[in-house]
């Protein structure tokens, strides 16, 4: 999967066992269509957790901060690992 786009996981729609006063609310939901045509749909984030869609965030930069789902970031992949910096 190439393509995520980003869920927030509202205190209204918690999955199974995620406390209520989550600290890391941003997910990555697989978009299987253009990103703002999920806008407000709640969908299964990858990780599993239940979030609504916020098409106008992109995964690419959401999922770098520290708000950031854990095994969001660790399932979407390389595409989130910060550059590396070239020996000068």
């Amino acid at each position: 999967m190439d393509a995520y786009a980003v869920g927030f996981a509202r205190p209204d729609r918690w999955s199974r066992g995620r406390p209520a006063g989550e600290s890391r609310p941003w997910h990555a939901v697989e978009a299987h269509r253009p990103p703002n045509e999920l806008d407000g749909e709640v969908e299964l984030a990858v990780c599993g957790a239940i979030v609504q869609v916020w098409g106008s965030q992109q995964w690419e930069r959401v999922g770098t901060g520290r708000t950031a789902c854990p095994e969001c970031r660790r399932i979407s992949g390389p595409a989130l690992a910060p550059p590396l910096s070239r020996a000068g």
